[in-house]
């Protein structure tokens, strides 16, 4: 469950951390809460933010406006902002071009999705420089279950022309051990890239505490 606004500590609030801290140390949940500026009657800010977070993510960061508008203690005012700042970002903000030498240049794009409650499977599709095309959530499951399939991880890949990919995924337990059906996973898409023409150049699996690269620990080669 969303903390609320008055369940923390005044110092620990979004808009306190972020004046001390920058933005940098705030998570999605507060961005969105300090966009919002408030609630409404009975909905929490801190829900509120939450719930749009949720929503974000679901509709791999383009979500409609009329469907913002039918969450839970957000009206039209607020929808239109958080569309509003979304296409802006869009518009401003390109990963596209971003080399990626070692799994620690990839962790900037990812790392945000660390906090969650549910296993966030991501895809970062590379061109034959290993620059960023784009990067995508693929699928959003229950903790430690989450499902994927060759084809859902591949499908935009393909689209997008690219020559790697780099795959990643969080752990809510905040242990970054990879279990068994981790490294089944992580060799299934290997060999799917493979047939297909499209290196898998690593497998990241991270939380807010640090991250693991099947790279690194020899597990891809």
């Amino acid at each position: 469950m969303p903390r609320r606004l008055s369940d923390i500590p005044k110092h620990n609030r979004p808009r306190e951390k972020m004046l001390q801290n920058g933005p940098g140390a705030l998570g999605d949940d507060e961005l969105v809460a300090i966009l919002l500026g408030s609630g409404t009657k009975g909905h929490d800010v801190m829900t509120v933010a939450a719930r749009i977070v949720r929503m974000v993510d679901a509709h791999k960061g383009q979500p409609d406006l009329r469907d913002l508008q039918q969450l839970e203690g957000v009206g039209p005012a607020k929808a239109m902002l958080v569309a509003a700042a979304l296409e802006f970002a869009r518009r401003r903000i390109h990963p596209e071009g971003l080399k990626i030498k070692t799994p620690l240049d990839a962790l900037p794009l990812i790392r945000h999705y660390g906090d969650r409650k549910q296993e966030y499977f991501l895809c970062i599709s590379l061109n034959g420089a290993n620059e960023v095309i784009t990067h995508r959530v693929v699928s959003i499951g229950l903790v430690n279950q989450t499902q994927v399939h060759p084809r859902e991880v591949f499908a935009d890949p393909i689209t997008d022309r690219a020559s790697a990919v780099i795959l990643a995924h969080n752990h809510p337990s905040g242990d970054m051990t990879p279990s068994r059906a981790d490294i089944k996973l992580t060799r299934q898409l290997q060999e799917a890239g493979n047939t297909l023409g499209i290196a898998v150049l690593d497998h990241i699996i991270f939380s807010p505490k640090g991250h693991y690269s099947f790279l690194e620990n020899g597990y891809l080669g």
